[in-house]
């Protein structure tokens, strides 16, 4: 029990901050409610301070986790992009309520009040999402995955006091709640093919299944079941369909915490389970899984591509380039443990460093006292926002994948782990995949940069909290210099170390 525990050191932390966050939201002084975002960044550190203490290869080597090398890079990405994601909230929850307090025009309501609740669910998230590095067996799994994905409901309905969110939240719940049915059907077929819960012994169980013939039927449906549900948190096709109308209706800064922290659980998540079916002694997947997981693959970064194509609304845009780059991670994951997890691992920090640049910027503006909703706002953003558009425009560049821009050495990192996996056919069709995204986010470095400007444009300005526009900037720097110590990215990423 005591070792369990100490695993759990940094999830302690954050529902330690929950507790005081919560409490804290909800007292009368502004004073110290203007402390709550640091507050919960605090607790974010600690957390992540504590994941290489905890998380050392000698007590990974007795945790009896299937996959004991995720839990240190899984942590120390998700605290790493959670502190940005976290600064890009601050002078945005409860922005106009918190504005009436300060100039006397309304009394404090704790019930009106939502920035305490916002930051419970951010912290909770997060913990859920390094819970699920950690889980040893289906149920332990199944909680961690919802515990990442229940609160986002709740962040996107609160986010903006608007039908809009609304509508967006009620999408996203009972779409998440058919995914969890799914993959949670997955996991007791699974149970039924095997006997056990534990993940450890379900991967002996099938190793044995194998020697003695083949996996059964039960096992094959099962698993297929479970990352189809589990697909939906990466926006996945086909679970992808929610992304584009969620990620627009919900804040911006909502939106881009949708964009990594779900995701990131749905990787890992994949990458437990896979590690119970193949792998092993050299063995690969089974055919019905690997046929999945590359048609999905193909179908995940196309649909997102072309769909991305044909958005005006930028959030739209990001959205299904996010379903576009969740195709790219698969590649990883298909090349399997070693360099393609590797890879998958390394290949998430960058995008949660550059998809956050882009909803920092975003976040950093806006256009009558609301956010930007067309890419035409962003025309000739130079003029009155010159680093805000040179920040956009590296984001775009590193998402693309443009030398020599961190993005760059992330897909250069999946290519070779497919390359030398065997999916020469899978990599050119990504290698396509991202000269079609060229297109767009081509439009997001040209017209900030380039472009006149327009009677939309014209009235765009910063809003009145620094902080999102020095998020933007500071990971902006990060998406250029970080090339230069690509190494370390390599070291901290690493899953078999």
């Amino acid at each position: 029990m005591i070792d369990k525990l100490w695993f759990l050191i940094p999830e302690l932390i954050l529902f330690a901050g929950v507790v005081v966050v919560a409490i804290l939201g909800l007292v009368h002084s502004n004073r110290l409610r203007g402390w709550v975002p640091w507050t919960t960044g605090l607790f974010i550190v600690a957390a992540g301070i504590s994941v290489p203490l905890v998380y050392t290869a000698e007590a990974m080597e007795t945790s009896g986790l299937l996959v004991p090398g995720l839990a240190a890079p899984a942590g120390m990405i998700a605290c790493i992009v959670a502190l940005g994601l976290l600064l890009l909230s601050i002078g945005r929850v409860d922005q106009r309520y918190e504005l009436a307090i300060a100039q006397g025009r309304a009394v404090f309501d704790p019930i009106r009040a939502t920035g305490g609740e916002f930051h419970v669910f951010f912290l909770l998230s997060l913990a859920g999402l390094l819970l699920v590095s950690i889980a040893n067996d289906l149920i332990w799994l199944f909680l961690a995955l919802e515990l990442a994905s229940l609160p986002t409901y709740v962040m996107v309905a609160m986010s903006r006091g608007s039908i809009r969110a609304q509508e967006a939240a009620m999408k996203y719940f009972f779409l998440g709640a058919m995914s969890a049915a799914m993959f949670l059907y997955g996991f007791a077929l699974l149970y039924g093919a095997t006997g056990t819960l534990v993940l450890t012994e379900i991967q002996a169980s099938f190793a044995d299944q194998i020697a003695r013939g083949e996996l059964g039927i039960l096992a094959i449906v099962g698993m297929l079941l479970a990352l189809l549900g589990i697909g939906f948190k990466l926006a996945a096709v086909p679970m992808h369909l929610y992304a584009a109308d969620v990620y627009e209706g919900a804040s911006v800064h909502v939106t881009a915490f949708l964009g990594f922290v779900p995701k990131a659980a749905g990787v890992i998540a994949f990458m437990i389970l896979l590690s119970t079916l193949g792998w092993a002694d050299g063995a690969g997947l089974p055919a019905p899984i690997l046929i999945m997981l590359w048609v999905v693959s193909v179908l995940t970064m196309t649909l997102g591509n072309i769909a991305a194509l044909l958005q005006k609304s930028v959030k739209r845009m990001l959205a299904c380039s996010s379903i576009a780059h969740s195709g790219y991670l698969l590649i990883g994951i298909i090349a399997g443990p070693g360099a393609g997890f590797n890879a998958a691992m390394l290949y998430l920090l960058i995008y949660g460093l550059g998809n956050t640049t882009s909803f920092a910027v975003l976040s950093s503006l806006q256009r009558g006292g609301v956010e930007l909703e067309s890419v035409e706002d962003l025309a000739g953003l130079r003029h009155k926002h010159p680093w805000s558009a040179t920040a956009m425009a590296i984001s775009a560049g590193s998402l693309l994948g443009f030398p020599p821009l961190l993005g760059f050495w992330g897909k250069l990192a999946l290519f070779i782990a497919g390359i030398a996996s065997g999916r020469l056919v899978l990599v050119l069709i990504a290698a396509i995949n991202s000269a079609i995204s060229a297109w767009y986010y081509l439009r997001l470095v040209g017209l900030p940069l380039m472009a006149d400007r327009n009677e939309r444009s014209e009235a765009v300005e910063s809003i009145h909290a620094p902080w999102p526009r020095l998020v933007g900037l500071v990971l902006a720097g990060m998406l250029v210099v970080l090339p230069v110590i690509l190494g370390l990215l390599y070291w901290m990423t690493d899953v078999s170390r």
